[in-house]
């Protein structure tokens, strides 16, 4: 049988060496209530992963065999970027000089022996950019995921959406830092978790709209 609602799996990271606080984990709670994307009448489930390659493995296997996602959306802190970035593309590589929330470093410099440098994410990216950039922020596509958890969570979802039953979409977003209340001084140059969340929630969107959803306001919600 056709499954008439459609699931959204929206990820996001805790804490890790060198970024205390990951403003992922409450942009997920924050998209989690979204009315706009109850509206689309799909149903959102969101995972915030221990910043670590051994809770990756365990948990992303499980929420893909337990809530059987149409799209998966990943959201993952670049604390030297101050925009947006949309990834187009999970590289296969891992620094072992970046140490994970477990202290773990990977000994090997590639994800997968014997694969390809890269694999492509599975999204209408131009689509995802345009409609973050209608809210107002910086936003950019990027080929460059990095070598750390984001991107090897990334790469790992990719894998799902080959095999048959897999999502259909696939994306990482790379978030900056966030201004946080009681901080001075530079940071209250940055961005607010909502300005941030309202960006997401419409990169969330418009995947719905990808998979063949209705948004609330557009042309056609009106016609229905």
């Amino acid at each position: 049988m056709h499954r008439m609602t459609r699931t959204i799996l929206l990820t996001g990271f805790g804490p890790f060496p060198g970024a205390r606080f990951n403003p992922t984990r409450a942009l997920v709670a924050q998209l989690f209530r979204s009315r706009r994307l109850a509206f689309t009448g799909t149903k959102p489930v969101i995972h915030v992963f221990p910043t670590c390659y051994a809770a990756v493995d365990r948990e992303l296997a499980a929420l893909i065999a337990r809530h059987q996602p149409d799209a998966i959306v990943m959201f993952g802190l670049a604390a030297r970027t101050k925009h947006v970035r949309i990834e187009t593309q999970a590289r296969n590589a891992m620094s072992p000089l970046l140490p994970d929330a477990d202290g773990f470093t990977p000994a090997l410099g590639a994800i997968e022996r014997d694969a390809p440098t890269r694999q492509a994410g599975h999204a209408p990216f131009r689509r995802l950019l345009a409609a973050a950039r209608g809210m107002g922020m910086r936003v950019a596509l990027s080929r460059d995921a990095g070598r750390y958890l984001c991107n090897y969570a990334y790469w790992r979802a990719i894998e799902a959406a080959a095999k048959p039953g897999g999502p259909r979409l696939v994306v990482l977003i790379h978030v900056p830092e966030v201004r946080r209340a009681g901080r001075h001084g530079p940071a209250l140059a940055m961005l607010t978790l909502s300005d941030l969340a309202r960006t997401c929630e419409a990169i969330a969107l418009a995947a719905i709209s990808a998979l063949g959803g209705t948004i609330p306001g557009s042309p056609q919600a009106h016609r229905r």
